[in-house]
């Protein structure tokens, strides 16, 4: 018989836990154990969508873990928190699985990869951008020399906003993304805001990995906030290699 995997869910920072609880839910394979937040009111869209029993909601994500023993921890932080939350849950001997970006630096990230080098568990990061039929096969094509050698590689990636939507894609009003945004983590340096962190990591580690891993010579960035806003919400990032210019642009701010 097929394992059913034990799945806990940790901290609702990232309204993506509600999508990949569902994912869990909705899996043959898979049960929600347990979820745990420190405020209550940020689970109860996931305890009414997945009829979560109460006693698997939990304030401590320690207790969650004691009490449930998970196959795999689902980890939504906000991004400058994601290198304290795998040092915290690596312990318990669970695969972690961490929305993305991966960090908000490359010092947080070496702490995560140092935190289940030696636990024989895994480390994954939700970068759904990998299995998109449209990038493999290019990358396809290119390694089958059909279209050529890659000089440029342009990426714009965006969306109106991280506070226009809940999990499942839910729409959220102006009012109520004017009265949250002052508030929200999103639009906050110290807690890894920003468009630039929130989609560049999908254009730069495309645009590496069509490049055939080269790394480039110099790399130029440009960032715009709104008034009075702590972080970007629009940027450009521009790569020099010996051959050409790559372009990668973040957006918060389309219409779709």
């Amino acid at each position: 018989m097929a394992k059913t995997w034990r799945i806990a869910g940790v901290n609702f920072d990232h309204m993506h836990m509600g999508d990949l609880l569902r994912l869990a839910h909705a899996h043959p394979n898979a049960e929600i154990v347990g979820i745990a937040d420190e405020d209550p009111g940020r689970m109860e869209g996931a305890v009414a969508n997945f009829a979560i029993p109460r006693e698997r909601v939990f304030t401590d994500f320690r207790e969650c873990l004691e009490a449930t023993a998970p196959d795999v921890v689902i980890l939504c932080p906000s991004t400058a928190r994601h290198a304290d939350y795998v040092e915290w849950v690596a312990p318990y001997g669970v695969h972690v699985l961490v929305e993305k970006p991966f960090a908000a630096s490359l010092p947080d990230a070496d702490r995560m990869i140092r935190a289940v080098e030696n636990s024989g568990k895994r480390l994954v990061i939700n970068w759904p951008l990998a299995w998109y039929p449209a990038h493999r096969t290019a990358k396809r094509l290119l390694d089958e020399g059909a279209i050529g050698e890659v000089l440029e590689v342009h990426f714009y990636d965006g969306n109106r906003g991280p506070l226009y939507h809940r999990a499942d894609k839910v729409e959220v009003t102006e009012e109520e993304v004017r009265r949250e945004k002052p508030h929200s983590w999103w639009y906050k340096r110290a807690a890894g805001g920003g468009s630039l962190l929130d989609y560049l990591g999908y254009g730069v580690t495309l645009g590496t990995w069509f490049h055939g891993g080269r790394a480039p010579l110099e790399v130029t960035t440009t960032a715009w906030g709104g008034e009075g806003l702590e972080v970007d919400e629009h940027s450009v990032t521009v790569c020099r290699y010996a051959y050409g210019l790559s372009k990668y642009e973040t957006r918060w701010g389309t219409q779709t």
